[in-house]
């Protein structure tokens, strides 16, 4: 049974030696990075809520059930002080805690368990709708010290974050997303960092789950550009969990209700008129569909294309839209003639009798 070594009145700074002339005892030293695992051992870092116990102690020795890890990394216990716990895992941590006690301690027996994790701070950038760094918190309420020692790359709990959860925290990919070619870019515990290459598009037709893998504090992911798509590919990737709910469409022109419409991600040009209330009786070109693109790099593309409203999708005839897409359906010939008119004299080309009537005018006897 440990027994106190010394009882002081008050407590001693942690450096202070044992007895006089021997060496003070050094804390294990810190050789891991926050947010890295040691094997498979979860590491400790700012903002995991920790629990430590020492066994067989006298009532003054007893610690709070509860310590949270402060931002330098360190804990704040009775006693010792100030300890670093940063990247360590529950077992060196004990172990450190172990060290300091000895001091005041015959052989101390403490054990080190986690209450609650520190959410974990990843970057996703490339192809999602809104790039930049997120906060993603744990979603299950305990955790065990054997359940974190014993995790996985492939079975770590349904509770840690996974690459999908990130992307969706991100607004979801982009329709040029390549899910092929995903890269993780997650630091080393000495210095550079490891690539791990992912294909979530076999996640999504395999259900494989070894791709969608548990993510680590200070992951980066990163989302190429695709550089050809199939159709088929893109309504499949449309209607999956890593796509926005929704896009913004503007269909403006000859159509029956113009304005800003929230579309599927899997949306056509055939469907953002239709749902704009198709065209306009005798004053819509269908061949005169203008396709209006804000690009990622800044620049705008405008495509002229030809509508047929039976097409399958396609991209000369029924292409799919983009988030911010701007649909101009342009009106005939007839259609500018009658409001130039209107505009200029107030008097519609309908009361010429079309547009045969309104040459017979302008060229009488065919001149």
């Amino acid at each position: 049974m440990p027994v106190f070594a010394q009882t002081p009145e008050t407590a001693p700074p942690a450096t202070s030696p044992v007895t006089p002339g021997q060496a003070p005892v050094e804390p294990v030293p810190i050789t891991t990075a926050p947010g890295t695992q040691v094997g498979e051992a979860y590491t400790l870092g700012a903002g995991d809520i920790i629990r430590a116990d020492i066994f067989d102690v006298a009532p003054e020795l007893t610690l709070e059930q509860r310590y949270t890890i402060l931002p330098d990394g360190t804990l704040n216990l009775p006693w010792v002080g100030s300890v670093p716990v940063n990247g360590l895992t529950l077992k060196q941590a004990a172990d450190v805690l172990s060290a300091r006690y000895s001091r005041f301690i015959r052989n101390p027996v403490i054990t080190v368990s986690l209450l609650a994790p520190r959410p974990l701070k990843v970057g996703v950038i490339g192809e999602v709708n809104r790039p930049g760094s997120y906060i993603i918190s744990v979603i299950s309420n305990e955790v065990t010290q054997q359940s974190l020692n014993q995790r996985t790359a492939s079975e770590g709990g349904n509770q840690w974050p996974r690459v999908s959860q990130a992307i969706e925290t991100a607004g979801g990919i982009t329709q040029i997303a390549n899910l092929r070619e995903i890269t993780i870019r997650r630091p080393r515990v000495s210095g550079g960092e490891d690539l791990i290459s992912l294909n979530l598009w076999k996640f999504l037709r395999e259900g494989d789950l070894n791709q969608d893998i548990l993510l680590r504090d200070g992951d980066t992911i990163v989302i190429p550009k695709a550089t050809k798509m199939d159709a088929a590919e893109m309504t499949q990737i449309a209607t999956s969990k890593f796509s926005p709910a929704t896009i913004s469409v503007s269909v403006v022109g000859e159509v029956t209700a113009p304005g800003t419409l929230n579309l599927k991600p899997s949306a056509t040009l055939n469907q953002a008129i239709m749902t704009a209330g198709g065209f306009r009786g005798g004053r819509a070109s269908r061949k005169k569909i203008d396709l209006i693109r804000l690009n990622p790099d800044g620049t705008v593309t405008r495509r002229r294309l030809s509508v047929d409203l039976d097409q399958n999708l396609n991209d000369d005839r029924n292409p799919p839209l983009r988030n911010n897409d701007i649909v101009v359906v342009n009106p005939t010939f007839i259609a500018k003639v009658n409001d130039f008119l209107t505009t200029a004299i107030g008097v519609p080309l309908t009361i010429f009798g079309g547009i045969s009537g309104f040459r017979n005018i302008l060229f009488p006897g065919g001149n």
